[in-house]
């Protein structure tokens, strides 16, 4: 297996994981309040802004010890230069990546219009943004596999 396939698993793994681990944790914060009150979309757009910075820390300290794993394990370290068959697979898995998650915003919006209570919205846009990364490493992993 590749490096970049082996990265490919690591990312989808730690998005799963980061992902679960926050929700089931602010989720025991949700506020017992109507469902259209400010104090729900408080807790909405903190969820939002507390998950960005949240994962953004937590996939550098797992992609560091992988990194350090890995150098370890394989006796390789990461391939310091990526070609056109690397740029290739990245932007198509980005595409198909895009594609999931316009599909996620869409259907989230589409659940105002047939009134849907607004945490369904916020619900469907994170796991349509969660289904799209773990879209694109999957694709990442299979374009790797299969070649492009």
């Amino acid at each position: 297996m590749s490096y970049q396939e082996r990265r490919s698993i690591v990312n989808l793994i730690s998005t799963v994981l980061i992902t679960t681990l926050y929700s089931a944790y602010m989720i025991q914060r949700f506020p017992e309040a109507s469902a259209y009150s400010a104090e729900v979309f408080h807790f909405w757009g903190a969820f939002f802004l507390i998950l960005i910075p949240v994962t953004i820390v937590a996939k550098v300290l797992i992609y560091i010890v992988f990194s350090i794993i890995n150098t370890i394990a394989t006796r390789e370290e990461e391939p310091p230069i990526t070609d056109e068959r690397d740029k290739l697979i990245e932007m198509k898995s980005t595409t198909i990546s895009l594609y999931v998650f316009t599909a996620g915003f869409l259907l989230a919006m589409g659940s105002l219009v047939v009134e849907l209570p607004p945490s369904a919205m916020f619900i469907i846009l994170i796991c349509s943004g969660v289904v799209s990364e773990m879209v694109s490493d999957i694709s990442q992993f299979y374009f790797y596999r299969r070649g492009v």
